[in-house]
């Protein structure tokens, strides 16, 4: 679960089981399709840390998964790194407009998309990266699995910790109670949704400390976010 996912549209089949390979060997957890179609279900079905999207490709082209990607509320916070073989700067303002995060022209090195693959999620993930995350004024240290606020040690369990972790790597984001089941519990899980709405008060009650407010926000209908 600590493990970032990787969704990877490449219809190159050599090179995506390449990249398949060399991901899968730096711990990242890769779903992989060469069709976009494909790739916006399998986004639904999972919300991916990261897609790694080639312009061309089978179905729905890549630039078009991208501008769906980010008109959609689940994905429109997911970084997309675009691949492609076009050149053209036109073709690279175009694909950055579309809501690319980064711009990757082939043939590339593997090792030059790790290196951006891990800058990314260093960037929107700090924990995956050992370091530590701070919202507001609560600080989670994932290397000594520590949590702190105003400087204080907090005592959480192993789920709220799990879940506190969760939240904190991206902070202002509504998570569904869907969304929650899947990043802290696993996909497949067959937990009840209201199972979330105990360990959110759990947690709650876990950080909290006399003159401070409650950094963990319900939006109604929509789920919970925490906020600085």
């Amino acid at each position: 679960m600590n493990s970032a996912k990787l969704l990877l549209v490449e219809d190159d089949p050599a090179l995506a089981e390449l990249l398949e390979y060399r991901f899968r060997n730096e711990g990242y957890r890769v779903r992989v399709t060469a069709d976009g179609d494909e790739a916006l279900m399998m986004a639904a079905e999972e919300l991916p840390d990261l897609v790694i999207l080639d312009w061309m490709i089978e179905g729905t082209s890549g630039i078009e998964v991208c501008r769906r990607l980010r008109r959609d509320k689940e994905t429109a916070h997911v970084p997309v790194i675009m691949l492609t073989a076009r050149e053209a700067e036109d073709d690279r303002i175009r694909g950055l407009e579309t809501g690319a995060d980064d711009y990757l022209t082939k043939p590339f090195s593997p090792r030059e998309l790790l290196a951006r693959v891990a800058a990314v999620m260093r960037r929107i993930r700090p924990a995956l990266a050992g370091e530590a995350i701070e919202v507001g004024d609560l600080r989670l240290d994932p290397v000594a699995h520590k949590v702190q606020r105003r400087g204080e040690p907090l005592q959480l369990g192993p789920t709220e910790y799990r879940l506190l972790k969760f939240l904190m790597e991206s902070p202002g984001r509504v998570f569904s109670r869907g969304q929650l089941l899947d990043g802290v519990w696993g996909t497949g899980s067959d937990i009840e949704l209201r199972t979330v709405d105990v360990h959110i008060r759990r947690l709650r009650k876990a950080i909290e400390i006399s003159g401070a407010r409650d950094p963990i926000r319900t939006v109604r209908s929509a789920g919970y976010a925490i906020e600085g």
